[in-house]
């Protein structure tokens, strides 16, 4: 299931909420305005003081990514690799150039570009190893950028607590808003701990998993692509690739392949 990040965090905070009404609690006691601003605010600044502007503007966009749960799809590539080889072999790598407009990954494409190219085989591999050792770094800082928000997060609520407990040691003359006023004091660090074990690190580690994927799928592909262009034989091949995926996603693989190509057959027709 994709969305099981979503899901996670919606399930973990209906939990915590359950348990609070379990006790007799009133959710509205959970509000409190400025904490929030203490730790949302807090936290936004330190973490934006440890990165760019750029990169800790796209934590929207990198926390929508996560939440939506795309990955890359290895599966069905087995068999699309698979078909490249056996046309490869049987009418030469240039006849892969009438596929490349039908190729929408467009790692996927340059490889196949490349050997259509005649680059050489330690060139193309230096050229798209390059690009897979890119891609990963730029995800870990994606990623490592929602692990710093959610170091800082709960450091920001015990901060916020503090400056609380400062303000009702203040007010000692009023016993009888005491009570109120130290549970209040109590959820900036309710709000800092619980935005980053709920929200933040999770939210890095799904950012890492996804990231850990389109490695494993690109690496699958560069190792597809060497081989087309050796000229291996596309059984071979298709061995070969089946080691890249779990047991559950070869199935799903040889279950796609007939279909697949049939819709190879179908665009040569045409």
């Amino acid at each position: 299931m994709k969305a099981t990040t979503a899901i996670g965090m919606v399930a973990a905070l209906a939990m915590l909420l359950l348990a609070v009404l379990m006790e007799g609690g009133q959710l509205a006691s959970l509000v409190n305005v400025p904490a929030f601003v203490i730790v949302g605010g807090g936290t936004f600044g330190a973490t934006l003081a440890s990165t760019s502007f750029t990169l800790a503007k796209s934590m929207p966009k990198l926390a929508l990514l996560a939440i939506k749960g795309e990955e890359v799809q290895s599966t069905g590539v087995v068999g699309t690799m698979v078909r490249l080889s056996e046309k490869a072999r049987r009418e030469g790598v240039l006849a892969l150039e009438d596929e490349l407009q039908h190729i929408e990954d467009p790692f996927m494409r340059k490889g196949l570009q490349l050997v259509v190219d005649g680059a050489d085989s330690e060139i193309l591999q230096a050229i798209l190893t390059a690009e897979i050792d890119a891609t990963t770094q730029r995800h870990q800082r994606n990623a490592q950028l929602f692990q710093i928000a959610g170091g800082f997060a709960p450091t920001l609520g015990i901060l916020g607590t503090v400056l609380s407990l400062v303000h009702v040691l203040e007010n000692l003359s009023t016993p009888s808003t005491l009570g109120h006023s130290i549970a209040g004091a109590f959820l900036a660090t309710l709000y800092g701990v619980g935005s980053a074990n709920l929200i933040l690190l999770p939210i890095a580690n799904r950012l890492r998993d996804i990231s850990a994927r389109e490695v494993a799928y690109r690496e699958l592909l560069l190792e597809a692509i060497l081989s087309i262009q050796a000229g291996d034989n596309p059984r071979m091949l298709e061995e070969k690739l089946q080691s890249f995926l779990a047991p559950a996603e070869r199935e799903e693989a040889s279950a796609r392949q007939p279909a697949q190509a049939a819709d190879a057959l179908a665009r040569e027709a045409a």
